[in-house]
C-alpha cells in the first residue's frame, strides 16, 4: 500500500485501514503462524475463533472499538499463553512474520506507522512470553489490561 500520512490526531487503528484490514492482517499472519516450524508448539492446530480475537485485540490497542475487553477480558489473554514456554526464537519468529504481514495484507507502510506496530510487537511478544513461563501469579507480567498504543512521539520512539 502507498504511504500515507498521518491526519491530526488520527489513531492508530483509522490508519491502518479499520476492522477490515486488521481482520485481513490477522489472517495473513495466523496463517503463516500455522505453517511455521519454529511456531508449531505455540499454534499447533487452527482455532475457529483466533483471528477475531487477534483482531479484536489489535483494534482495541490502536484506539479502536474495546470488544476484546468486553467480550474476553484480558485474562483470557493471559491464560492463553500460560504453560505455551515460549522461546526467544519463537518470539523473534511472532515479530517477523507479524511484520511481513503488514505488507501482505496491504496496510500502510508509513515508516511512523510501522515503527509503531514493531513497538507494539516487541512489547506484546516480552509480556506473551513472560506470561508464558510464569508458574505463579507472582511470575506473570503486571499489565492487566489491553494498552492502548499511541503514535511515536519522534520517528522510532513509539510509546504505549
Amino acid at each position: 500500500m502507498a504511504e500515507r500520512r498521518v491526519e491530526g490526531n488520527e489513531s492508530l487503528y483509522d490508519h491502518a485501514g479499520g476492522e477490515e484490514a486488521l481482520h485481513r492482517l490477522e489472517e495473513v499472519f495466523y496463517t503463516k503462524a500455522l505453517a511455521d516450524p519454529v511456531l508449531r508448539t505455540v499454534f499447533p492446530r487452527r482455532q475457529p475463533h483466533h483471528v477475531d480475537h487477534l483482531t479484536w485485540f489489535t483494534a482495541e490497542s490502536f484506539g479502536g472499538p474495546d470488544r476484546f475487553s468486553r467480550e474476553l477480558g484480558f485474562r483470557h489473554l493471559i491464560d492463553v499463553h500460560r504453560n505455551l514456554k515460549i522461546t526467544d526464537e519463537q518470539r523473534e519468529r511472532f515479530a517477523a512474520l507479524y511484520l511481513e504481514s503488514l505488507r501482505e495484507a496491504g496496510l500502510p507502510d508509513d515508516e511512523r506507522f510501522l515503527g509503531a506496530v514493531r513497538s507494539h510487537i516487541e512489547f506484546g511478544t516480552r509480556v506473551a512470553q513472560q506470561n508464558s513461563h510464569a508458574a505463579s501469579e507472582d511470575e506473570l507480567h503486571p499489565l492487566r489490561e489491553v494498552p492502548h498504543w499511541q503514535w511515536p512521539e519522534a520517528p522510532g520512539r513509539p510509546l504505549p
